[in-house]
């Protein structure tokens, strides 16, 4: 199977394949998260499963080096932890004013990687000349559409002024 998803580009190793794999629970375990309801036990739970299929997408993108040393998408990586990190924290310890931390870390944190998606996809499927534009082109409507939901969603649940 190995050998079919290196044919077409898709993945080049099984860390790669596990990256990937665990990218794609990731995104759909962040989309339920975001736009399911907030606070339940399925929230928890699902939330959960998004924060570990994060650690391992950013733990096995510290092992992947198609572009031959540590660069700019190794240091997203590091951000995207930090921003997971962020938000995970104030949900475990509850403090004041932890929800509004929370919810605009987590959600980001989502935000983040589907904005990383293009770039995957960009990698594999667009020649270098076009890839930066693509990426960028893609991450930024992605990421303007996050703003207006985030903002959205923050406004009815009381985190903004209206």
């Amino acid at each position: 199977m190995l050998q079919i998803l290196e044919k077409y580009h898709i993945v080049h190793s099984h860390l790669g394949l596990a990256h990937t794999l665990l990218a794609i629970l990731a995104m759909a375990a962040g989309a339920l998260v975001v736009f399911g309801r907030k606070g339940t036990a399925g929230h928890k739970r699902v939330g959960y499963v998004y924060a570990a299929a994060m650690l391992g997408v950013n733990g096995t993108a510290m092992g992947l080096y198609h572009f031959g040393s540590f660069n700019l998408f190794h240091i997203f990586a590091i951000v995207a932890l930090l921003t997971l990190i962020a938000g995970i924290l104030p949900a475990r310890r509850q403090a004041e004013g932890w929800f509004a931390r929370h919810y605009y870390c987590m959600s980001w944190s989502v935000v983040g990687l589907y904005c990383a998606f293009w770039a995957e996809v960009g990698v594999r499927l667009f020649d270098m000349r076009y890839f930066w534009w693509v990426v960028m082109a893609a991450s930024a409507g992605t990421a303007a559409a996050g703003a207006f939901f985030i903002n959205r969603e923050a406004q009815k649940l009381g985190l903004t002024e209206r």
